[in-house]
Formats: structure tokens, sequence, C-alpha cells
């Protein structure tokens, strides 16, 4: 089979054209800011607020405060192994010490904690349909019981 230029020119008419679709681009990326929606400030939402900077400061002493107990409890605890005094008896007592005087205090404290009301009011607003579904699901040995209500 033989190319005339008429073949010739009708192929490169086509490579031409399919060059053409792949050189343009295929996706595209938005990077202009989004609008806020509606001209509301923010409301805040129910339950517990964001740390305050107060709350974030004592965070960060008590964190510190860790850190430096712990070293010097470390260097106690080599000063006593180096010297060969350590009595393991002594070090388990004040080991034990501090979660032995605050576990019962943290007990108590939880038994005389006074629970909120548990039960608050919420109020939602919808604009269109809503489908509300309670399923309950109970597994009992091998086999499986589930009431849609």
């Amino acid at each position: 089979m033989t190319t005339t230029p008429a073949h010739r020119q009708q192929a490169d008419h086509l490579i031409a054209a399919v060059n053409d679709a792949l050189a343009a681009p295929t996706s595209y990326r938005d990077d202009t800011p989004l609008p806020r929606y509606g001209t509301a400030p923010p409301v805040p939402q129910p339950g517990r607020p964001p740390m305050s900077q107060k709350a974030t400061d004592a965070s960060a002493l008590m964190l510190t405060g860790s850190v430096l107990t712990l070293a010097t409890g470390g260097a106690a605890s080599a000063v006593l192994w180096a010297s060969g005094h350590a009595d393991p008896t002594v070090i388990g007592l004040i080991a034990a010490a501090p979660l032995a005087i605050a576990a019962p205090i943290w007990a108590l404290a939880r038994l005389v904690k006074v629970s909120p009301k548990t039960t608050t009011e919420h109020h939602h607003h919808y604009t269109g349909p809503v489908r509300q579904q309670t399923v309950n699901s109970h597994s009992r040995w091998l086999g499986k019981t589930t009431n849609n209500l």
C-alpha cells in the first residue's frame, strides 16, 4: 500500500488534532479563598469550651514541675544507690506513699462529687425532611437480635 500526499496530509491533520486535545489542561484548581457563609458571627457550641491561655499556662507549669520532680527523684535514687545505703523497703514505702495518700482522697471525691444535670435541652432547626431511626441490637450467645423501631 502506498501513501499519497492526500493521505499524508490527512494523517498529519489527525495527529495535530490529537496533540491539541492532549495539550489542553484536564484539571483546574481554584485557589481563591471561599467566602464566609452568611454574615452572622460564630455561635459558641454547647459543651466543654476550648482551653484558655491561663489553663494552657497552668498545664505547661505542671509539666515543667513534673520534669523537675522526676529529675530530683532520679538524682536522689542515684545517690542512694551509689552510696550503697539504699534499703528497698524504705524506697518502696517512699514511692508508694503518695499513691496511698491520694487514692482514698480520689475515691471520696468521686463519692461526694455532685453530677451535673445529665440531660440538657438542645434545639435543632432543619430546613429539609428529617428521618429518625432507633436501632436496638442485642447479641446473645451465638445469635443476634436486631429490633428496628
